[in-house]
C-alpha cells in the first residue's frame, strides 16, 4: 500500500530519481543541476509538496510552488509524474486531495496549473476536481538554427545594453498579457543569476525588452512599448540575447493565445506554435 506524505525532508537525489523514472520517456531530459534551477525557479517548498512511497521509493509526486498571482496566495504545480508501472491507480488524485488541508493551513488560497490541451485524460481528471480554465497559452520550441530572423533596419537609432530588474515597471507597462507564473518577475527574482535582461534605447527611452535564460534558451519575457513596434526592436533584441544561449534549443513558453501582437511577431519569422496549454485554477 502506497503511503502519501510530505517532500520535508526528503534527499534531492530520491526527489530526481522520482523525477527521472517518471519522465523517461520523454524526448527532452534534464540533468540534477537543471532540475534544481527548474524547481527554484517556480518556488518549490519541499513541506508543502507530497508524494506517494512504495517503501522508501517516490512512485508519484506532485512538487508545489508557493507564492502570489494575481494578489492572492497561490499553489503551483511545479511538476507532477507517476512512475509507469504504477499509473492508473488515482494516486495523483490522492495527493492533491491528502495535500489540500495542509496547503489551506499554510493560508493558500487557491491552486494553479497549467496542463498539454491534448491531454485530454489530465485535462478531465482535473474538471472533475473543480479546476476551471482561466487561460489558453501557445508555446514554440525550436532548435536554434532554425531560427531565421533577417537583419531588418530599424528606423530610428535605437541602442541594445543589459538593464537590470529595478526597472521592471517600466517593462511591465510594455505587455499585453500577464506573464505565466514560471515567466513573471516572482520567478525571475528567485534566482536572477540565471537571467540577462536586454533593453532598446532611445536616448535614455526604455522602448523594448527581452528576458533570457542562457542554461535553457528559454525566451521568458518578450515586449516593445506599443508606439515602437513593427521597428525591427523585437527582432534585434531576440538576435541579441540567443548570441548567450547556452542550449541548443530555444523555447517561448507561456504566451497568451488571443495575444495578436506576439502571435503575429512569431509568425513573421515563420515560428509556429508547437502546441497549446491551458491555465487552470481552482480555489480552495
Amino acid at each position: 500500500m502506497e503511503i502519501v506524505k510530505s517532500l520535508k525532508g526528503i534527499s534531492f537525489d530520491l526527489i530526481y530519481e522520482a523525477f527521472g523514472q517518471a519522465f523517461k520517456d520523454y524526448e527532452v531530459q534534464v540533468n540534477q543541476e537543471e532540475l534544481r534551477k527548474m524547481l527554484r525557479r517556480r518556488g518549490f517548498v519541499p513541506e508543502l509538496s507530497f508524494a506517494a512511497f512504495h517503501g522508501d521509493r517516490i512512485v508519484s509526486f506532485t512538487f508545489n510552488g508557493i507564492g502570489v498571482y494575481q494578489g492572492r496566495k497561490t499553489a503551483y504545480d511545479t511538476g507532477s509524474g507517476t512512475l509507469k508501472e504504477y499509473r492508473g491507480q488515482g494516486l495523483a488524485t490522492r495527493i492533491f486531495q491528502h495535500s489540500v488541508p495542509f496547503l489551506k493551513e499554510a493560508g493558500v488560497e487557491q491552486y494553479l496549473l497549467e496542463v498539454l490541451q491534448h491531454n485530454e485524460n489530465a485535462v478531465s481528471v482535473y474538471q472533475k476536481v473543480g479546476f476551471q480554465v482561466s487561460r489558453e497559452f501557445n508555446y514554440y520550441v525550436l532548435k536554434q538554427e532554425e531560427l531565421q530572423m533577417s537583419a531588418k533596419d530599424m528606423q530610428g537609432v535605437y541602442q541594445i545594453q543589459p538593464i537590470d530588474r529595478a526597472q521592471r515597471e517600466a517593462m511591465s507597462q510594455f505587455c499585453d498579457f500577464d506573464p505565466s507564473w514560471q515567466n513573471s518577475f516572482d520567478a525571475i527574482n528567485r534566482q536572477p543569476e540565471d537571467f540577462t535582461i536586454q533593453g532598446a534605447f532611445k536616448e535614455k527611452e526604455l522602448l523594448g525588452y527581452c528576458v533570457f535564460e542562457p542554461s535553457s534558451g528559454d525566451i521568458t519575457q518578450i515586449a516593445v512599448h506599443p508606439n515602437y513596434r513593427r521597428k525591427g526592436i523585437g527582432t534585434r533584441l531576440i538576435r541579441e540575447v540567443v548570441k548567450l544561449n547556452q542550449n541548443d534549443s530555444l523555447k517561448i513558453i507561456n504566451t497568451e493565445v488571443g495575444c495578436e501582437s506576439m502571435a503575429k511577431f512569431w509568425e513573421a519569422h515563420s515560428i509556429q506554435p508547437s502546441g497549446k496549454q491551458f491555465e487552470m485554477i481552482l480555489p480552495l
